[in-house]
């Protein structure tokens, strides 16, 4: 399967996110084509501020490969990930990252910082941006116009 088609999962999992009233983000980790781990945003719902989708999948991918390295994962996500999300990443030795949308005000991949490559840390994540950013950002975009 290709980026997109991966990234399609993860829309379709932020779709459900929307559906319950989470803002919504979407995604799944593969690994050798299959997917590991899907994930969505429960904050709201759950009441828990750690549930973003990234870490909801990271769980679950580590739980189904019975190992908390993620090296030779892609995680697929709607949105760039917020610093805690970019600090999981790091903290799971994630492959590699392919994300939506750009995040202009909590961006840890690319837009405000840099945080999973940064040469400084003991990991450095491979990043792909931009993968259906025009749904993933029209999906937050009807999400916050709905609720102002």
């Amino acid at each position: 399967m290709t980026d997109e088609q991966y990234m399609r999962m993860a829309l379709d999992l932020a779709q459900m996110a929307y559906d319950e009233g989470e803002v919504p983000v979407g995604a799944v980790v593969v690994k050798d084509g299959t997917v590991v781990g899907r994930g969505y945003n429960k904050v709201e719902g759950s009441k828990d501020p750690t549930a973003h989708a990234e870490i909801i999948a990271i769980r679950e991918a580590a739980q189904s490969l019975g190992a908390w390295r993620l090296s030779d994962c892609v995680l697929y996500v709607t949105k760039e990930p917020c610093p805690m999300c970019a600090g999981a990443l790091i903290m799971c030795r994630l492959g590699r990252l392919v994300f939506g949308a750009k995040d202009e005000k909590l961006g840890y991949a690319i837009t405000l910082n840099e945080t999973v490559r940064d040469p400084r840390l003991n990991h450095e994540v491979e990043v792909k941006s931009g993968i259906l950013a025009d749904e993933a950002a029209g999906l937050l975009q009807e999400f916050f116009k709905a609720r102002r």
